[in-house]
Parts: C-alpha cells; sequence; structure tokens
C-alpha cells in the first residue's frame, strides 16, 4: 500500500505526538505510522497487501483529541493557527501588563507595603486579572488538559494546567482570608496569568518560527503558473491550469512559465530550470526537448505539448517527495520519542516529590533557600513552608519541555529537505540524512551517471596543414546520411562548432567498413583502414594507437588519397564528474565504478575520472550482488546510480542514490533523488546530509541539557516559576531556530554562508 498522509490540528508538544501515533498504531491493518510536530501531519503505512480504512484513522486521532483536515485546508492551517495564536497572545498580555506592574516591588523581595492599594486590592486584582487570562485566552489550554488528562494520555497542557491553577488558587485562598479565618499563604495568584501569558507568547513564536522553517514546502505550493494559453479550435485561449488536458499545445511566450510538463514542437528558446536543478544558468530548450512545469521561458516563442498535467507533473511530485520526506523518522530520533511517551507523567511525579520534599525536609532545604537568597532577588525563605514548597513544584510543572525534544529531529527535517529541493536534491527517507553520513564507499554506475550516456567526440588530430573546420566538412558531408551513433556524435559535435556542409554524393554505408561518397568530384570516406587504399601515416597511427589505448573509436577521414586526421568517439566523460570525485574523496569516500563495459574501457574511464577501483563486466542484475560483498566486508554503501537499470543495487545498498534529468528523473528509486544529472549533486547532497544531521544533533542535546538542568535547579527551589515559563517557551524557539540556520549553509561547500 502507498503511503498516507493526514493532515492533524490540535496537536503542539511532543506528548500529543506520542499520542497519535500509539492511537493510529491501534487501528487495524496500520504497519508503521509517523507523526511529525513540526508539519502537523501523520504518515501512516499499510500492513502488506491491505489498507487501513480512513474512517477508522479518522476515529483514532478524533479519539484522542486531536481533528483531521483535508489535503487543500491543509495548506491554510498553519496560517490560521498563526492568527489565533497571536490573538490570544495579545488579550493575555493586555491583562498581564497590569498584573506585573502590580507585583513588581514583590518579585524583588519587597514587602505587601509597596504595593499600591495594599493588599486586600492586590489580592482582588491578581484573581480578577488572572481569571480573565486563564478563562480568556488560555482556556483552550486548560481545555486540552483536561481532555487529555480524562482520556489518561496527559500532554504538556497538563503541566502548564496544574502549574497555572495551583498558583490561582492560592490567589483565591488569599483573597478568602481577608473574608474567613484561614490560615496564611502567600498569593501566588498573579503568577498564574503571566505563566500561561508567558505560554501563549511562546506558542506563537514557535508557531511563527515552524511557519518560516517550512517555508520551502509553501513556496513550491506557489509556483505552478495559474493559467495556460493553448490552441483550441484555430485559435489561442487562456485557460486555467485545471483545465489543461494531456495533448494540449501550450504557447509559452518570453517571460512566462511553463504551465505543466510537456515537449516543444516548435520554437527554440533558453528556459530557467534553476527551481528543479538549483543551477542558475538557463538550459536551451528546441523541437523534441522536455520542458517541465513552472520553469520560466526567457528567450522566444514556445509551442509545447502537455504531456503531464495534475498530480502527475514533476513539481507535484517534488512536492509530495518533500512532505513524505518531512514527515518520516530519523533513527536518532528514537531516543527522544521514548523519553517523551514518559515524559509528563515523570514531570508530575517529580512535582509531587517536589512538594512533599519541602516539606518533609524543611530544615536542610531552608538552609538552602536561605544560601540562594543572598544572590537571587526572587528566593523568599521568609514565605513559609507550604508557600516554598508551592512555588518549588510549580516551576517544575512549567520548566519541564518535551515541546523541544519533539521538535528537534523534525524541524531540522524539514529545513533540510526543503532546503535540499531548492537544490534539486530531493530526500525520500530521512533515515537516509543520518545514514549517508556513516557510509564510507561510494558506489557509481559509469554509463549515464560518471559518463555522459552517449557517444560524443571527444579528441579530434589533424594532419599537417588541416583545420578542424575542414577535417569536420568532409566528415560531416558523409556523416549527416548514416543513423549510427557515432555519426550523430559527429554531426552533433559539427552543429556545436558551428560547421555545416553539403551531403555527399554517391554515399555508401559500407559494413565494419564506414561510409564513402564524393564531396565536389573528390572521393572521400571515413571508418577504418578496411575502407581506405592507402595506408595511415606514420604521425597519425601513433596518435590513433595512444587513443585506442584509451578505449575511444576512431574514425579515420581521408579526401582523394590525403589523410585529412581522425576523429575519436566515446561515451564521454561528464564535464564536472573529475572535480566532484576529487571533492568525494576528500570528504572520505572510497569510490568505486561498477560497469557491464570491458575491462580496457572500464580502467581508462575510471583513470580519466579519478575513480579508486573498478568492478567491470557486471550485468545489471548483479550489481547488487556486487554491493552486498561490499556490505559483507563491514562497509556501509551508497549507490549512485540512474533509478532504472540500477533498481536492485539501489534498493540494496545503505543508501540509494538516483541520478537523472527533470522529468526523466526516477522518483521511486532512490532513497534520495537528484534531479540534476551530474556528480556535483553528489557533493551536495553529501554537504546537506552532513550539515542536517549536525543540527539534528545539536537540537537534541540542547534539548536534552535544558531539561536536565532546569529540572533540578527548579525543584531545589532557584528557580521563579515565570522565569522557568519564559525558560520553556525559549528552549522551543531554540530548537527552531537553529534548524532555520541551516538555511544559510552553503551546499557547494558545506559551509554557512557569511
Amino acid at each position: 500500500m502507498a503511503d498516507k498522509t493526514i493532515h492533524i490540528k490540535g496537536m503542539h508538544c511532543a506528548s500529543c505526538v506520542a499520542n497519535v501515533e500509539k492511537a493510529l498504531l491501534d487501528v487495524p491493518n496500520v504497519e508503521k505510522a509517523s507523526v511529525n510536530l513540526a508539519t502537523h501531519s501523520a504518515l501512516v503505512h499499510g500492513a502488506s497487501g491491505k489498507s487501513p480504512d480512513d474512517e477508522a484513522l479518522r476515529a483514532a486521532i478524533e479519539g484522542v483529541g486531536f481533528s483531521v483536515v483535508e489535503g487543500s485546508a491543509s495548506q491554510h492551517l498553519e496560517e490560521e493557527d498563526g492568527r489565533v495564536e497571536r490573538r490570544r497572545m495579545w488579550l493575555a498580555w493586555a491583562a498581564t501588563i497590569p498584573i506585573m506592574i502590580w507585583m513588581l516591588p514583590m518579585f524583588f523581595g519587597h514587602g505587601h507595603h509597596y504595593m499600591p492599594g495594599g493588599m486586600f486590592a492586590h489580592d482582588w486584582g491578581m484573581v480578577l486579572l488572572s481569571g480573565m487570562v486563564l478563562f480568556g485566552p488560555g482556556f483552550a489550554t486548560l481545555r486540552s488538559a483536561w481532555g487529555s488528562a480524562r482520556r489518561l494520555a496527559p500532554n504538556m497542557d497538563v503541566l502548564i494546567a496544574l502549574g497555572t491553577l495551583a498558583a490561582y488558587v492560592t490567589g483565591l485562598i488569599a483573597l478568602m482570608g481577608h473574608y474567613v479565618d484561614l490560615p496564611s499563604l502567600a498569593n501566588f495568584g498573579g503568577l498564574a496569568g503571566m505563566i500561561m501569558a508567558f505560554h501563549l507568547t511562546g506558542r506563537h513564536i514557535e508557531t511563527q518560527s515552524k511557519g518560516k522553517a517550512s517555508q520551502a514546502i509553501r513556496k513550491l505550493l506557489t509556483l505552478e503558473a495559474k493559467e495556460a494559453c493553448v490552441e483550441r479550435d484555430g485559435e489561442e485561449q487562456q485557460i486555467p491550469i485545471d483545465a489543461l488536458a494531456a495533448g494540449d499545445i501550450m504557447v509559452v511566450r518570453p517571460g512566462e512559465k511553463v504551465p505543466t510538463d510537456g515537449e516543444v514542437v516548435s520554437g527554440s528558446s533558453s528556459v530557467d530550470e534553476s527551481l528543479v536543478t538549483g543551477e542558475s544558468m538557463p538550459v536551451k530548450r528546441e523541437p523534441g526537448s522536455k520542458v517541465i512545469g513552472a520553469t520560466i521561458n526567457l528567450e522566444g516563442v514556445l509551442r509545447v505539448k502537455a504531456t503531464r498535467t495534475g498530480n502527475d507533473t514533476f513539481l507535484s511530485q517534488v512536492i509530495r517527495m518533500v512532505e513524505e520526506a518531512q514527515g518520516s523518522k530519523v533513527p536518532i530520533q528514537a531516543l527522544a520519542d521514548r523519553v517523551t511517551a514518559v515524559f509528563v507523567p515523570i514531570v508530575l511525579v517529580l512535582a509531587f516529590v517536589t512538594f512533599v520534599a519541602w516539606l518533609v525536609f524543611s530544615g536542610p532545604l531552608g538552609e538552602l533557600a536561605q544560601w540562594m537568597a543572598n544572590f537571587i532577588p526572587w528566593v523568599n525563605p521568609d514565605m513559609g513552608w507550604v508557600a516554598l514548597a508551592l512555588h518549588a513544584a510549580i516551576a517544575v510543572l512549567v520548566i519541564a519541555c518535551p515541546c523541544a525534544l519533539g521538535l528537534a529531529t523534525p524541524t531540522a527535517l524539514m529545513v533540510g529537505s526543503g532546503l535540499g529541493a531548492e537544490n534539486g536534491i530531493l530526500i525520500r527517507k530521512g533515515a537516509a540524512v543520518q545514514v549517508l553520513r556513516d557510509v564510507d564507499v561510494l558506489v557509481f554506475d559509469k554509463t549515464g551517471t560518471i559518463t555522459e550516456g552517449k557517444p560524443g567526440v571527444t579528441d579530434v588530430v589533424t594532419a599537417d596543414g588541416v583545420t578542424d573546420d575542414e577535417l569536420f566538412r568532409v566528415a560531416v558531408a558523409l556523416e549527416r546520411n548514416s543513423e549510427h551513433p557515432i555519426a550523430k556524435a559527429i554531426v552533433q559535435e559539427a552543429k556545436d562548432r558551428g560547421i555545416q556542409s553539403s551531403p555527399a554524393d554517391d554515399f555508401e554505408a559500407v559494413t565494419g567498413g564506414g561510409v564513402r561518397g564524393k564531396l565536389d568530384g573528390l572521393a572521400i570516406a571515413a571508418g577504418t583502414d578496411a575502407l581506405m587504399s592507402q595506408s595511415l601515416r606514420e604521425d597519425l597511427r601513433a596518435a590513433r594507437e595512444k587513443l585506442e589505448k584509451q578505449a575511444r573509436t576512431v574514425i579515420r577521414v581521408v579526401a582523394g588519397d590525403r589523410d585529412l586526421g581522425l576523429i575519436a568517439v566515446a561515451d564521454r566523460i561528464k564535464e564536472d564528474s573529475p572535480e566532484a570525485l576529487r571533492q568525494l574523496k576528500e570528504l572520505g569516500f572510497h569510490t568505486v565504478m561498477l560497469t557491464g563495459d570491458n575491462e580496457t574501457v572500464a580502467r581508462a574511464v575510471a583513470s580519466e575520472a579519478g575513480i579508486d577501483d573498478v568492478v567491470a563486466q557486471v550485468l545489471p542484475g548483479d550489481k547488487a550482488d556486487k554491493v552486498k560483498e561490499l556490505q559483507a566486508e563491514g562497509r556501509k554503501v551508497a549507490m549512485v546510480g540512474d533509478g532504472i537499470n540500477d533498481a536492485p543495487a539501489l534498493t540494496q545498498a545503505d543508501v540509494g542514490i538516483a541520478i537523472g534529468t527533470g522529468t526523466d528523473v526516477a522518483i521511486e528509486a532512490g532513497d534520495i533523488v537528484l534531479v540534476q544529472g551530474k556528480l556535483d549533486a553528489v557533493v551536495r547532497a553529501v554537504h546537506l546530509s552532513r550539515a542536517t544531521f549536525r543540527k539534528i544533533r545539536e537540537n537534541l542535546f540542547w534539548a536534552f541539557f535544558y531539561n536536565l538542568v532546569m529540572i533540578p535547579l527548579a525543584m531545589a527551589g532557584a528557580l521563579h516559576p515565570l522565569l522557568a515559563e519564559a525558560a520553556m517557551a525559549f528552549s522551543s524557539i531554540n530548537v527552531v531556530t537553529n534548524a532555520r540556520r541551516l538555511q544559510k549553509v552553503d551546499l557547494r561547500t558545506g559551509k554557512r554562508r557569511t
């Protein structure tokens, strides 16, 4: 079964993720479920040959307190959440700022004599203003807490609710003490409103940060053309993009976007394909060339036949792949998942233990409080033991932050996959980001990966007194009549050089020998010695022997009784391959080439490209076995191939990297798909993988470090609950902000752009 992506509304902490994941795994026929807090989505994979019921999935999600959002509506979910969180934040602060001004003297340890209006007015003010915050903008948090607690699946809102309500109850008790005889208790009622305001502020900033982190996918969604100009009934018509059908002839003028994937039927132009390949240089497109939807026509008018529309287009496939990558998980996240699954219950226990400990061990803890009061202004040992116990327990509740743990991996993966998409690197499986870091052997297919995959002219040797133009004019006069791949390579080279020639008369193709004919009445020939009447000149013979040792096919060109020179043809190494392979070796990789070619050709290509080892005469079906042999030696292997003939090897490798060009990319072939058919894209993919995994590790370190340090400090009474809540919000924001720094990485070097 294909994976299903479900968009979910209402998740805002790692515990929410754990609860949804558990509920989905309980649905019949669900084999795997991966829930992502950063993208508010779940990726569900059904058991082999079976598909879980959509209604059952929806019911499971709603059963733990969340709702499913349909695909088109999910695009607006983030914006809607941002508006709601912003409104709640400002409403909360409208009542909280007066609380803060009122409480400022108490915050720095001054007595009630400094309180405007005295303690009676203060107690009333704290209860009323905090109540406005808790039961107004903060009510959604309280409702979420109650719902999750009722289902015995407590989320982070439970911690916030308990902390704020405990503080609020002290305000109610203090207020009632003015009317009835009650034990004296410090009034933390104002803290309740402030904690909730800081919580809502953190949530708003976090939502904004996540929105900026996911801007790559939103950018892709806006790239499509909205309308298309098509030829129908002999006229040009402007139609909505949704009305396009395969086979329509589209007219694309300079400056316009290509509406959808297609093939040029007439016209010639340069097209900006940077959104697909990440390369800024435009590419030439002419009749027979394929073009990709949303790329930009720069010069002439193109008439393009639509070949794919709607969800079948290349851009739609890219968007779907990026969404799936962002919804997948990285192995290192497993530890964080195990922690967050039990995080809230553990914190609840710690808060209870803290409260009891401050009451039971009041002596030594009181001495600790006296010592801290010398340099921490908000520690007040004179509050009384119950107040001190409450103060510390509330701080424990609001300082604990499972959100940072839940956001550490998905935000980094979200930014990394988006950055990759902008540079023609499509991450299909998040795990590849981590595994590629451990790879030590890169295995390459030869044809179409290291080389161009088609014959091309590699060398030209002319006899004394003969120019390249003269040599090619004679060769093209003959080869333009032939359909042989070598002939096509020579004709293309002449075209690239701007050399033209009339076709030869009396043309004849000689099997195994070459071609011959007449040009301006002079006998001409191109091919092997078997076709020629005279022996090859001595100087040209030495050049031919050298070229043949380099696995070139050498064409001898003769006019009359005179040798004009030699044209060597081979499957040319891509221009960037040697430099890319050099950089990969500098990054610590051992390189191996697998090819079906003979040993001589393979060695020649490997020597020119800079490959370490060669395995020649390997059938496509046996490449996977060669990868398996390397793995049996304890090597971590990444396979780089064209994604079609190399599919078994790509699957067998620890990481499969499918390399292609534009619409020819085999989307399903690899863990990582490189849109641009050049090896420097592999270098960029390695840099992307390493940079993304580095951010994941940094995020997890800070998330764990924060909780391991801050919770003990809160239990010791060293943290004011207000500062604790602010620190909690900051930890989540820090994780998201750190992930966003990935956008500054230059994938050519792996270093941060200045």
